[in-house]
């Protein structure tokens, strides 16, 4: 059964220490409801994808707090991507940065709404994306959440409820994987906007 938490510091805690023990949570961001589980839980990233009945091949976006929540361990942080993250984090711009390490890349982004801020200031980075069936329509509120998910409550512990969301267009996403970067997305960051502070790509 999914807990109905609210947004209140006892709710944000209640919802962090279930995200630290492996479950699932959903929260609203500055566009939709997301669902996710801990960074450091990724073992739990197969919960989201059943949950979802989402194709286990696509990437989950990792929601930090700012640029200082990416783990730069593993991934590369360069110049441009502080610029970006300067100027548009928390926001709708997501970015694609290069693996450290393997050849891998992971996409960042830190949502511009106090719940989510919250959670990820409780809890660390969440892997997380929407909040609704694969396909199906986007979740805005904590009972568009239990709706979409009224046959899969077992597999969702939590909702955070904080409020309707507006919705609207996802993200901006650039991929900095590459020189010149390249835009993957259009979205509310204009690509003028981008263009202003690094080189993009055709």
């Amino acid at each position: 059964m999914t807990d109905r938490l609210p947004s209140t510091p006892e709710g944000i805690a209640a919802a962090a220490e279930i995200l630290r023990i492996g479950g699932l949570v959903a929260f609203p961001t500055d566009t939709v409801y997301g669902v996710g589980c801990a960074a450091a839980r990724s073992d739990r990233l197969d919960a989201i994808f059943k949950l979802k009945r989402r194709p286990t091949d696509k990437q989950v976006p990792m929601l930090v707090k700012d640029l200082h929540g990416v783990p730069v361990d593993r991934w590369t942080v360069d110049g441009r991507a502080r610029a970006l993250a300067d100027r548009f984090w928390p926001g709708p711009l997501t970015l694609v940065l290069p693996s450290s390490s393997n050849g891998g890349t992971q996409a960042f982004r830190a949502p511009d709404h106090p719940v989510a801020q919250a959670l990820i200031h409780a809890a660390g980075p969440l892997l997380a994306t929407s909040a609704n069936i694969s396909g199906e329509p986007d979740t805005l509120d904590a009972d568009d959440v239990l709706i979409a998910f009224a046959t899969q409550r077992d597999g969702l512990d939590a909702v955070v409820d904080g409020g309707r969301v507006p919705g609207g267009v996802a993200s901006t996403v650039v991929d900095l994987s590459v020189t010149p970067a390249r835009l993957l997305r259009p979205g509310p960051v204009a690509r003028e906007e981008l263009a202003a502070l690094l080189e993009l790509g055709r």
